[in-house]
């Protein structure tokens, strides 16, 4: 890494607890670098070599099972992923490749393993970002398990209506395949999902949505604080 590097990544609240003598022995083999659109960072099954840690872009985690493919989650900055595998010095259960051009951090896993045993500091930092990680798994579940089709797209549809000022439009930061696949449905029912939706002020033009009535879908949609809040 370059000196000029360091103190965006030191900043990051994953890190910027640690001491400096464990963080730049740390980052002694770790390198910033920045990928293109559309490449694979790392294949499930494969041993987990590095943290990986989104500081701009996008990155889609995706799995592939008996000819089925669907996409886990999207990191965006400022996010890690195999977290979990590094700790474990286990295999990657998920896949990874970017959908934007982005910068991303990578400090090898050894490095990882060693700055926790050693500097308490990091190892708390690294349970609540687990901790989080976690929470975050069981709220997807639930709304999963509890909730139709429709109501995964309305609750989904607020979310990035409030994300980006609540103007009454929104754009979709992914494309619908893969809004598709995050919500476990397929690209047509998608379209069947967005076309019920019609009556409660939902208009569809490309990737921008219209929401006429935000209250009416909202009432549709019973937002959760147990499910939706992203803060706790």
């Amino acid at each position: 890494m370059r000196p000029s590097d360091l103190p965006e990544v030191r900043d990051l609240r994953l890190f910027s607890t640690m001491s400096d003598a464990n963080f730049a022995s740390m980052m002694q083999a770790a390198y910033l670098q920045t990928f293109p659109n559309q490449l694979d960072l790392i294949t499930e099954g494969d041993p987990a070599d590095f943290l990986y840690v989104v500081i701009e872009g996008c990155v889609e985690l995706y799995a592939n099972s008996n000819g089925r493919s669907a996409t886990m989650g999207m990191v965006r900055p400022v996010g890690t992923f195999i977290l979990a595998a590094v700790l474990k010095d286990a295999v990657y259960l998920m896949s990874a490749r970017t959908c934007d051009k982005s910068k991303i951090l990578l400090i090898p896993a050894e490095n990882v393993r060693t700055a926790f045993e050693n500097d308490a500091a990091f190892a708390r930092a690294i349970i609540v970002e687990l901790a989080s990680c976690y929470r975050g798994v069981v709220k997807e579940h639930k709304s999963l398990k509890l909730r139709s089709a429709v109501e995964r797209l309305a609750n989904r549809l607020l979310r990035y209506h409030e994300d980006q000022g609540a103007t009454g439009s929104l754009e979709l930061p992914h494309d619908k395949r893969r809004l598709a696949s995050m919500l476990a449905m397929t690209p047509e029912n998608l379209s069947r999902a967005f076309n019920t939706l019609k009556p409660y002020g939902v208009e569809v033009d490309g990737g921008t949505i219209h929401l006429k009535d935000v209250p009416s879908l909202t009432n549709l949609a019973k937002p959760n604080p147990l499910i939706d809040d992203r803060a706790t």
